[in-house]
This record gives C-alpha cells, sequence and structure tokens, in this order.
C-alpha cells in the first residue's frame, strides 16, 4: 500500500491526466520510489488502483529499463553500452566492473551493495563513456575514474 503522502499525490496526479491509464508513468515511479523496486504485487497494486488490467501495467514494467523488477544494491551502476559509449571503450569499463565486483552485468552482489546494469543511449554520446549511480550521471571515463567514483561511493 502507498502511504498517505504517495495516495495523496496519485490524487494530485489523476486532476494533470486526461484517463487513469496515462497516469501509468508517474504512480509506477512512485511505487519504484517508495518500495525500491517493483515486484508483482506491486504491479498488481498500481493496476487496481489505477483501474487498469494488470497486462498494461507488467507491458510498461517489462518496456522501461528505468524500472527494477528486483531490488538493487544500495549503489545502482547503470553502464551505457550504445555505439558511442561502445566506441569509446564501454566494453573495457564493463569488464573492468565485472570483475571488481565479482558480478555479471545484471546482478546484485551479495552484500546488495551494488548492482550493475547495462542501458541504451543515456544522452551524453558527446562525452562518452558514461554510466549513472542512482541519479548522478559520470562522464568521459576511464578506468582510473571508475575506481576513483567507486572509492568515493563506499
Amino acid at each position: 500500500m502507498f502511504t498517505e503522502e504517495n495516495l495523496k499525490k496519485v490524487e494530485e496526479l489523476k486532476k494533470r491526466y486526461p484517463t487513469t491509464q496515462a497516469l501509468t508513468l508517474p504512480v509506477l515511479w512512485l511505487a519504484q520510489e517508495q518500495f525500491g523496486y517493483v515486484s508483482e504485487e506491486t504491479m498488481k497494486y498500481v493496476a487496481n488502483l489505477l483501474h487498469v488490467p494488470f497486462g498494461h501495467i507488467l507491458g510498461v514494467v517489462s518496456f522501461y529499463t528505468m524500472f527494477h523488477r528486483e531490488p538493487c544494491g544500495r549503489h545502482h551502476l547503470e553502464v551505457c553500452t550504445n555505439v558511442s559509449c561502445m566506441l569509446r571503450g564501454s566494453d573495457q569499463i564493463v569488464n573492468h566492473l565485472e570483475k571488481k565486483l565479482g558480478i555479471k552485468m545484471g546482478e546484485t552482489t551479495k552484500d546488495k551493495r551494488w548492482t550493475l546494469s547495462e542501458v541504451e543511449c543515456m544522452g551524453s554520446c558527446g562525452s562518452a563513456p558514461m554510466f549513472a549511480v542512482g541519479e548522478e550521471y559520470y562522464e568521459n571515463l576511464s578506468i582510473d575514474k571508475v575506481d576513483q567514483i567507486l572509492t568515493e561511493l563506499k
């Protein structure tokens, strides 16, 4: 269940959108912020709350990489592997992160500290390669810069 504060936010959002189906993205974002990820139970809750089919909610969560269906680590590293980043070394950064963290792409460390994810273009092609940690973007990455960022995040 949403907190009272989030239920109020949903009611405010309803005033700005033409249908409850149009609320899907912002309400799922609220759910992920509150619960940390979007479980099947959460998807059913949102579907009931918005009076839309569960399949619609599942389709949205499955399509958008910003929604996480499993809990993420405290630090979620999202590495862009699209063309510009790949051409400027994102594959070496991915390999380095996998070795350093002891996990593969799409996994979370056993201590729940790190999650490593691959994402498509994050709009930073001119300063590739890049990754995001939560809402922070890090650009013009090198192996040394990645190590410095990880050290600061500990």
